[in-house]
């Protein structure tokens, strides 16, 4: 397996050990990961922390991130998929889009290469955690 894919695969591993939702996310500049996140929607109470927004969070500003790939266990939803216009990110690479369609096509009309592994591992952890926190989830895609 893609190695930082793996890294994200960790990160979500991390959230869910936390009791938080197994989502993981790293930035890469260089071939070097710059940054890691995962969802803190329930360890911090903030409906915004997404991975990839934590991820972005400690990457820091960095100037320019057309140069960067932005990996995720999930296929990023429009909150995250927006953060990846708006910071000019290029390419994304997702673990699934099973458990959750997102925003590729959003990404792609935007210019963001979107890769999808369709890796059984994440979707493994993420039907896992859906069928333990049906209302989590729920509540986490806006579909309460």
């Amino acid at each position: 397996m893609d190695k930082f894919m793996s890294a994200a695969i960790d990160e979500a591993r991390k959230g869910l050990a936390e009791g938080g939702i197994p989502i993981g996310s790293v930035l890469v500049k260089n071939n070097e990961i710059i940054g890691r996140g995962h969802n803190k929607r329930v360890q911090e109470n903030n409906p915004v922390i997404h991975a990839e927004i934590d991820c972005l969070r400690n990457a820091g500003r960095i100037g320019v991130y057309s140069n960067t790939i932005l990996y995720s266990t999930l296929m990023p939803c429009y909150l995250c998929a927006g953060a990846s216009v708006q910071f000019g990110i290029k390419k994304v690479i997702a673990g699934e889009d099973e458990t959750f369609s997102g925003a590729r096509e959003f990404m792609e009309s935007h210019g963001i290469e979107v890769i999808n592994m369709n890796l059984d591992e994440c979707k493994k952890l993420m039907n896992e955690f859906i069928e333990m926190n049906p209302d989590l989830w729920f509540e986490d895609i806006g579909e309460l």
